[in-house]
Protein backbone atom coordinates (compact mmCIF):
# COMPACT_ATOMS: atom_id res chain seq x y z
CA UNK A 1 0.00 0.00 0.00
CA UNK A 2 1.43 3.30 -0.85
CA UNK A 3 0.98 6.05 1.51
CA UNK A 4 -0.59 9.71 0.72
CA UNK A 5 2.20 12.38 1.45
CA UNK A 6 2.05 14.44 5.10
CA UNK A 7 0.64 18.34 4.25
CA UNK A 8 2.13 20.75 7.02
CA UNK A 9 -0.44 21.90 9.20
CA UNK A 10 1.15 25.08 10.97
CA UNK A 11 -1.67 25.29 13.59
CA UNK A 12 -2.01 21.57 14.34
CA UNK A 13 0.10 21.05 17.72
CA UNK A 14 0.37 17.66 19.43
CA UNK A 15 1.95 19.35 22.27
CA UNK A 16 3.93 15.80 23.87
CA UNK A 17 7.09 14.35 22.88
CA UNK A 18 9.73 12.52 24.51
CA UNK A 19 13.43 12.61 24.65
CA UNK A 20 15.94 10.01 25.04
CA UNK A 21 19.03 10.70 27.39
CA UNK A 22 19.15 7.66 29.69
CA UNK A 23 22.35 6.13 27.32
CA UNK A 24 25.52 5.57 29.25
CA UNK A 25 27.62 6.59 26.18
CA UNK A 26 30.07 4.26 26.46
CA UNK A 27 32.03 5.15 23.08
CA UNK A 28 32.58 8.78 24.48
CA UNK A 29 34.17 7.40 27.51
CA UNK A 30 35.97 9.51 29.11
CA UNK A 31 33.98 12.24 28.09
CA UNK A 32 31.15 10.73 29.62
CA UNK A 33 32.41 9.14 32.87
CA UNK A 34 31.44 12.48 34.43
CA UNK A 35 28.90 14.32 32.29
CA UNK A 36 25.54 12.48 30.53
CA UNK A 37 26.00 11.83 27.20
CA UNK A 38 23.21 14.12 26.42
CA UNK A 39 24.76 17.20 27.96
CA UNK A 40 27.83 17.49 26.15
CA UNK A 41 28.53 20.29 23.79
CA UNK A 42 28.31 21.32 20.91
CA UNK A 43 28.06 25.23 19.58
CA UNK A 44 28.17 26.12 23.11
CA UNK A 45 24.63 24.21 23.67
CA UNK A 46 24.29 20.96 25.70
CA UNK A 47 22.59 18.12 22.67
CA UNK A 48 19.51 17.72 25.02
CA UNK A 49 18.93 21.24 24.45
CA UNK A 50 18.93 21.70 20.79
CA UNK A 51 16.18 19.23 20.66
CA UNK A 52 14.23 21.13 23.37
CA UNK A 53 14.35 24.64 22.18
CA UNK A 54 13.42 22.92 18.86
CA UNK A 55 10.24 20.47 20.13
CA UNK A 56 9.62 24.13 21.85
CA UNK A 57 9.35 25.96 18.10
CA UNK A 58 7.60 23.14 16.55
CA UNK A 59 4.82 23.73 19.62
CA UNK A 60 5.16 20.55 21.83
CA UNK A 61 5.42 22.38 25.27
CA UNK A 62 4.76 19.16 27.49
CA UNK A 63 8.22 16.93 27.19
CA UNK A 64 9.49 13.94 29.16
CA UNK A 65 12.76 13.02 29.39
CA UNK A 66 13.89 9.79 30.60
CA UNK A 67 17.81 9.28 32.61
CA UNK A 68 19.86 7.01 34.15
CA UNK A 69 23.48 7.41 34.32
CA UNK A 70 24.31 10.97 35.68
CA UNK A 71 20.78 11.68 35.57
CA UNK A 72 20.63 14.43 38.26
CA UNK A 73 22.83 16.62 35.97
CA UNK A 74 20.24 16.70 33.40
CA UNK A 75 17.67 17.74 35.89
CA UNK A 76 19.98 20.61 37.66
CA UNK A 77 20.39 21.73 33.70
CA UNK A 78 17.14 21.85 32.63
CA UNK A 79 15.24 21.83 35.82
CA UNK A 80 11.13 21.74 35.05
CA UNK A 81 11.37 23.86 31.89
CA UNK A 82 10.25 26.82 32.72
CA UNK A 83 13.21 28.94 31.45
CA UNK A 84 12.47 27.28 27.84
CA UNK A 85 9.16 27.90 27.95
CA UNK A 86 8.63 24.20 28.20
CA UNK A 87 7.26 21.75 31.01
CA UNK A 88 9.33 18.98 31.55
CA UNK A 89 9.00 15.58 33.57
CA UNK A 90 11.37 13.31 34.44
CA UNK A 91 11.44 9.21 34.05
CA UNK A 92 14.03 7.75 36.29
CA UNK A 93 15.52 4.70 35.35
CA UNK A 94 18.06 3.02 37.69
CA UNK A 95 19.95 1.40 34.82
CA UNK A 96 19.03 2.35 31.38
CA UNK A 97 16.28 0.24 29.83
CA UNK A 98 17.33 0.81 26.28
CA UNK A 99 15.13 2.71 23.45
CA UNK A 100 11.39 0.26 23.52
CA UNK A 101 12.20 0.07 27.50
CA UNK A 102 12.46 3.46 28.37
CA UNK A 103 9.66 4.58 26.47
CA UNK A 104 7.87 1.40 28.19
CA UNK A 105 8.50 2.73 31.97
CA UNK A 106 7.69 6.26 30.74
CA UNK A 107 4.42 5.47 29.07
CA UNK A 108 2.32 6.68 32.61
CA UNK A 109 3.69 10.34 31.72
CA UNK A 110 2.73 10.23 28.12
CA UNK A 111 -1.19 10.01 28.19
CA UNK A 112 -1.76 10.31 24.53
CA UNK A 113 -2.23 7.62 22.23
CA UNK A 114 0.11 8.87 19.69
CA UNK A 115 3.56 11.11 20.42
CA UNK A 116 7.21 11.61 19.23
CA UNK A 117 10.19 10.61 20.68
CA UNK A 118 13.51 11.78 19.60
CA UNK A 119 17.15 10.44 20.57
CA UNK A 120 18.87 13.23 22.13
CA UNK A 121 22.61 12.39 21.15
CA UNK A 122 21.44 13.22 17.67
CA UNK A 123 22.32 16.03 16.07
CA UNK A 124 20.20 17.49 12.70
CA UNK A 125 18.08 20.07 11.21
CA UNK A 126 14.83 18.44 10.41
CA UNK A 127 11.87 20.45 11.29
CA UNK A 128 9.97 18.99 14.17
CA UNK A 129 7.06 20.90 12.86
CA UNK A 130 6.26 17.88 10.39
CA UNK A 131 5.93 15.76 13.82
CA UNK A 132 2.82 17.29 14.31
CA UNK A 133 1.82 16.21 10.81
CA UNK A 134 3.04 12.51 11.45
CA UNK A 135 0.82 12.41 14.94
CA UNK A 136 -2.60 13.65 13.17
CA UNK A 137 -2.10 11.13 10.56
CA UNK A 138 -1.36 7.99 12.89
CA UNK A 139 -4.40 9.13 15.11
CA UNK A 140 -6.37 9.05 11.70
CA UNK A 141 -4.78 5.57 10.70
CA UNK A 142 -5.16 2.95 12.76
CA UNK A 143 -3.61 -0.11 10.86
CA UNK A 144 -0.58 1.93 11.62
CA UNK A 145 2.29 1.31 14.50
CA UNK A 146 4.47 4.16 13.77
CA UNK A 147 6.86 6.02 11.39
CA UNK A 148 10.23 6.76 11.67
CA UNK A 149 12.88 9.37 9.79
CA UNK A 150 15.56 7.53 7.49
CA UNK A 151 18.66 8.78 6.23
CA UNK A 152 21.20 7.96 3.75
CA UNK A 153 23.85 6.00 5.43
CA UNK A 154 26.37 7.42 7.37
CA UNK A 155 30.65 6.30 6.87
CA UNK A 156 30.02 4.29 9.95
CA UNK A 157 26.92 2.45 9.47
CA UNK A 158 27.23 1.40 5.64
CA UNK A 159 24.93 -1.21 5.37
CA UNK A 160 22.17 0.61 7.03
CA UNK A 161 18.92 -0.25 8.71
CA UNK A 162 15.54 -0.38 6.56
CA UNK A 163 14.41 -0.20 3.15
CA UNK A 164 11.45 2.79 1.92
CA UNK A 165 9.20 1.99 -0.40
CA UNK A 166 5.71 3.94 -1.50
CA UNK A 167 6.10 5.35 2.11
CA UNK A 168 6.22 2.34 3.92
CA UNK A 169 9.08 0.84 5.72
CA UNK A 170 10.27 -2.47 4.81
CA UNK A 171 13.47 -5.09 5.76
CA UNK A 172 14.06 -6.61 2.73
CA UNK A 173 16.37 -6.21 -0.07
CA UNK A 174 16.48 -2.81 -1.77
CA UNK A 175 18.24 0.32 -0.91
CA UNK A 176 18.73 0.34 2.89
CA UNK A 177 18.79 3.72 4.83
CA UNK A 178 19.70 4.62 8.93
CA UNK A 179 16.99 5.20 11.17
CA UNK A 180 17.46 8.58 12.07
CA UNK A 181 16.52 8.17 15.96
CA UNK A 182 13.23 10.64 15.22
CA UNK A 183 9.77 9.06 15.34
CA UNK A 184 6.53 8.67 15.90
CA UNK A 185 5.00 5.97 18.01
CA UNK A 186 1.14 4.49 18.88
CA UNK A 187 1.71 3.49 22.48
CA UNK A 188 -0.18 0.13 22.34
CA UNK A 189 3.29 -0.84 20.40
CA UNK A 190 5.20 -0.77 23.87
CA UNK A 191 2.12 -1.97 26.16
CA UNK A 192 2.88 -5.89 25.86
CA UNK A 193 6.39 -4.69 27.22
CA UNK A 194 7.33 -5.79 31.08
CA UNK A 195 7.11 -2.52 32.88
CA UNK A 196 11.03 -1.52 33.96
CA UNK A 197 12.41 -4.75 31.88
CA UNK A 198 15.17 -3.82 29.29
CA UNK A 199 13.85 -3.82 25.76
CA UNK A 200 15.11 -2.76 22.64
CA UNK A 201 13.25 -0.68 19.61
CA UNK A 202 14.38 -2.65 16.51
CA UNK A 203 12.41 -6.35 17.53
CA UNK A 204 9.39 -4.18 17.73
CA UNK A 205 9.76 -1.81 14.44
CA UNK A 206 10.31 -5.68 12.52
CA UNK A 207 7.28 -6.36 13.80
CA UNK A 208 5.49 -3.56 12.74
CA UNK A 209 6.83 -4.48 9.28
CA UNK A 210 5.97 -7.66 8.84
CA UNK A 211 2.51 -6.34 9.75
CA UNK A 212 2.68 -3.72 7.49
CA UNK A 213 2.37 -1.23 9.72
CA UNK A 214 5.61 0.58 9.77
CA UNK A 215 5.42 4.00 7.36
CA UNK A 216 8.48 6.10 7.12
CA UNK A 217 10.15 8.95 5.54
CA UNK A 218 13.92 9.87 3.68
CA UNK A 219 14.89 13.03 5.27
CA UNK A 220 18.15 14.49 3.20
CA UNK A 221 19.12 17.02 5.28
CA UNK A 222 22.16 17.81 7.96
CA UNK A 223 22.11 15.10 10.41
CA UNK A 224 24.67 13.56 12.49
CA UNK A 225 24.96 10.69 15.18
CA UNK A 226 26.89 12.18 17.71
CA UNK A 227 28.15 8.61 19.08
CA UNK A 228 32.29 9.28 19.36
CA UNK A 229 34.27 12.08 20.51
CA UNK A 230 35.47 12.32 17.12
CA UNK A 231 32.08 13.20 15.65
CA UNK A 232 31.17 15.43 18.74
CA UNK A 233 34.78 17.66 17.85
CA UNK A 234 33.60 17.86 14.37
CA UNK A 235 30.40 18.76 15.08
CA UNK A 236 31.04 21.10 17.42
CA UNK A 237 33.69 22.93 15.13
CA UNK A 238 31.41 23.08 12.59
CA UNK A 239 28.57 25.03 14.51
CA UNK A 240 31.16 27.38 16.09
CA UNK A 241 32.42 27.86 12.75
CA UNK A 242 29.03 28.42 10.98
CA UNK A 243 27.84 31.11 13.87
CA UNK A 244 31.92 32.69 13.65
CA UNK A 245 30.41 33.07 9.75
CA UNK A 246 27.02 34.80 10.51
CA UNK A 247 27.97 37.28 13.37
CA UNK A 248 31.02 38.60 11.30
Amino acid sequence: MTMAPFRHDAGAFCGSAMILAAGRGERMRPLTDSVPKALLPVGGIPLIQWHVERLRAAGFRDLVVNHAHLGEQIERELGDGAQFAVSIRYSREASALETAGGIRFALDLLPLPVFPVVNADVFSDFDYRRLNDVVARLAATPWLDAHIVLVDNPEHHPGGDFTLSGGLVGDGPGERFTFAGIGVYRRSLFEGLVHGEPAKLAPLLRAAIARGALSGERFDGRWVDVGTPERLAALDAALRGEAARANF
